[in-house]
């Protein structure tokens, strides 16, 4: 061996020095951090009484569905939404929905905008992409144990037809929008925390004209599983529900193409295009929000994609 084979060898295997060397790993004096440890509870979503829930999209379809069940499960709600008309008509549903003995306790009115009404439901006004407006309403709202977001939609063109300018706000609101959500909760969320997103069934079932929306549900469901490898240091968990098709304002518009969302002939032909799955029917907004509750109360679930269909798959 020569010389400096055996001078380089020597180098490589001495001691470190530096201060650096004495933050290594198994170094003398160093003292490893311990991760915070994983909080343990029921697992059932009654675990989820007394915990606060931001729900990002909460003003109407799954969000609001999910903010409902979180009230009779004794949580508090914060719904967060770019729309004020829109917040303010679901916290008013949300107050008036068997809340009228806890309002009665409480004593006095509804807060004005944006204030907690005498049921706990708090909302603030913020685009899902805007990381500060996100950030400041959460502050303003206080602790949240828990993140749903529902907002996104579907929209597109066939891809000879429509470019990015026709895509984007789909395309931003899902992905964009929730990585946004995404960086906002991983410097708030305590340990024990959790992040659900929602993406759907087309990521495996593609229908046509609607390539871009997508992708970005697939990039979703990619980001759950990445965060929830890079927050697990953290004791955060992230996860995701792939729902099927599902009973709610954004279904009714893209099948009733325009047409009355409400009365007897939307409801014909919205119980017509259910009857084709496997179980006869459509899911309802209730029955896909309990889905994020399982994921959100189940302290041992992280990285899951959670499928939520009735069957649509299969068939």
């Amino acid at each position: 061996m020569s010389d400096a084979m055996s001078d380089a060898m020597s180098d490589a295997v001495s001691e470190p020095t530096s201060e650096a060397g004495s933050d290594l790993p198994g170094a003398p004096g160093a003292v490893p951090e311990a991760p915070p440890a994983l909080p343990v509870r029921s697992p059932l979503p009654t675990a989820l009484a007394g915990q606060s829930v931001l729900i990002v999209g909460g003003s109407s379809g799954i969000g609001l569905a999910a903010a409902r069940l979180l009230r009779e499960l004794g949580a508090r709600v914060v719904l967060a939404g770019r729309d004020r008309a829109r917040l303010d008509a679901a916290r008013e549903a949300l107050a008036t929905d068997g809340a009228a003995a806890t309002a009665g306790e409480a004593g006095g009115p509804a807060a004005g905008p944006g204030g907690p009404d005498a049921a706990g439901v708090r909302t603030f006004t913020a685009d899902v992409q805007d990381e500060e407006a996100l950030a400041a309403g959460w502050d303003e709202a206080g602790a949240i144990d828990h993140v749903l977001v529902t907002a996104g939609g579907i929209g597109g063109g066939p891809i000879r037809e429509a470019g990015r300018k026709a895509v984007e706000e789909t395309v931003d609101s899902r992905l964009w929008g929730s990585y946004a959500v995404a960086r906002v909760a991983a410097r708030r969320l305590p340990p024990g925390g959790s992040l659900t997103f929602f993406s759907g069934t087309y990521l495996i079932r593609p229908i046509p004209g609607a390539a871009a929306a997508i992708g970005s549900v697939g990039a979703v469901e990619a980001m759950t599983r990445a965060l929830a490898v890079e927050l697990a240091p953290d004791r955060i968990r992230v996860n995701a529900v792939r729902s099927g098709s599902v009973d709610t304002p954004l279904l009714r518009r893209l099948l009733l193409n325009g047409g009355p969302a409400e009365g007897p002939e939307a409801e014909a032909r919205l119980a017509a295009a259910g009857a084709s799955t496997p179980l006869g029917r459509f899911g309802t907004a209730e029955e896909a929000a309990a889905a994020a509750l399982t994921l959100m109360a189940n302290t041992y679930i992280t990285g899951t994609v959670l499928t939520m269909d009735g069957g649509q798959l299969l068939a």
